[in-house]
């Protein structure tokens, strides 16, 4: 495919989203909001990390004594209530509808050296489309770096498998029962992730594109982009920070990128709040990515709740 790079684009939001669904990407550059979030992020990290710099604590911790840092260091950063503000702040500086707009968790991520931590709550994800994973065909990923970047411990992407199908097991893949069984589970696993999770199942071409931005910047992509935690080469660990928007409008009308391969069950769409108030998506809309599966388990609520679906539902 032919894929065109936006850096700081003055196109308008609709356009944009339309541009994200065809597989473009964006890359935004730093505003107030978003460094207000990667300093809230790194004041958490050097906190928890300390007297250790966060980035080299691979020298000084073992991993299960970093995967146990993070098993708490990560949940109190998606509670923390600066967050949800700080997002709405963002989605503001780049002309969004708040009304409109409604995001999910803002989780932090971490990629260690590859010899050292890149399972469980580390986990470093392997070539996937989020939409494996249960994410609508209208998901936009917001990507940001805490720290400055390396080319060799950074994400990567597939562009020419953006409209090109590849071979994969999402079908075992259940947004409801991987939150019931197995996302409390990730700092359990440290050596190695037992966890059954969608992956390509054919050879890919081993070519990837990458982007650098500086910290606090954006890359901003659709949930249909084939993408990696690129295998961290450097001696640096890794810290960024990500989370997913939907706009109501085309969540309606059922607008987004095509379908290329997922066949996942469940939908992340009860996940999602509204900037301007914090209000969930409508039931009703909701239902219109029901598949029956949201009667059996449970769907996760904004800081990572579980919460049982009704029988009537």
């Amino acid at each position: 495919m032919s894929m065109a790079i936006y850096v700081d684009s003055p196109m308008s939001e609709d356009e944009r989203r339309q541009r994200l669904y065809n597989g473009d990407i964006f890359v935004l550059s730093a505003t107030a909001g978003s460094k207000a979030l990667i300093a809230l992020a790194k004041e958490m990290l050097e906190q928890a990390f300390a007297p250790h710099d966060p980035r080299t604590i691979h020298e000084h911790l073992t991993a299960e004594e970093v995967s146990q840092v993070l098993s708490v260091l990560k949940p109190k950063f998606i509670h923390h209530p600066e967050c949800k503000r700080l997002i709405k702040q963002i989605m503001e500086e780049h002309g969004i509808d708040l009304d409109k707009l409604y995001f999910d968790v803002p989780r932090m991520r971490s990629a260690y050296p590859e010899h050292f931590f890149s399972s469980g709550i580390a986990y470093a994800f392997h070539p996937h489309r989020d939409t494996w994973y249960s994410a609508p065909m209208c998901q936009i990923n917001w990507w940001l770096p805490i720290y400055p970047l390396d080319r060799e411990n950074c994400m990567g992407f597939y562009p020419r498998y953006f409209d090109e199908p590849v071979q994969n097991n999402s079908e075992i893949y259940n947004y409801y029962e991987w939150n019931e069984k197995s996302r409390a589970q990730a700092s359990q696993h440290v050596k190695s992730d037992t966890r059954e999770q969608p992956k390509a199942q054919q050879e890919l071409e081993p070519v990837t594109v990458r982007f650098l931005p500086q910290p606090g910047g954006i890359i901003l992509f659709s949930g249909t982009q084939l993408h990696e935690t690129v295998p961290n080469k450097a001696n640096i660990a890794r810290y960024s920070i990500d989370f997913r928007t939907v706009n109501i409008e085309d969540v309606e009308n059922r607008v987004g990128a095509h379908n290329l391969d997922s066949r996942c069950t469940g939908t992340t769409m009860r996940d999602y709040l509204r900037a301007s108030d914090q209000a969930h998506l409508p039931e009703d809309v909701v239902q219109l990515y029901d598949d029956g599966t949201e009667v059996k388990s449970s769907v996760l609520y904004f800081g990572d709740r579980l919460a049982k679906v009704p029988e009537t539902v």
